[in-house]
């Protein structure tokens, strides 16, 4: 099935949690952490102004992005665990090196 989100909605692919500790402990699914890291697979065409011009997304399919504990709403696409969040709800892009972009040291 092909999905495309709405607005200024974005499909997101979890990033995949460690199995083990640091200290090697193995860790089972139910006492696991879920991740606030992920991948965006689709993007909305972004929203609209109140003179009608519309204002692209700052995030594209393909980049990873950091969002909050409790953002965005688990959904089944294919069979596949997504979340589809809006925008206002991701905290920045990891790995981003444009000019616009600030680093963190």
């Amino acid at each position: 099935m092909k999905f495309r989100p709405l607005h200024d909605r974005v499909v997101i692919r979890r990033a995949e949690s460690d199995l083990k500790s640091k200290g090697g402990i193995i860790i089972p699914d139910t006492a696991k952490e879920k991740p606030q890291e992920g991948d965006v697979i689709a993007v909305g065409p972004g929203t609209r102004n109140e003179g009608g011009t519309l204002i692209p997304l700052d995030v594209k399919a393909g980049d990873t992005i950091l969002f909050g504990k409790w953002s965005g709403t688990e959904v089944s696409i294919d069979g596949e665990a997504l979340l589809i969040m809006k925008e206002a709800d991701i905290m920045g892009i990891v790995g981003k090196t444009d000019a616009a972009s600030q680093k963190i040291a």
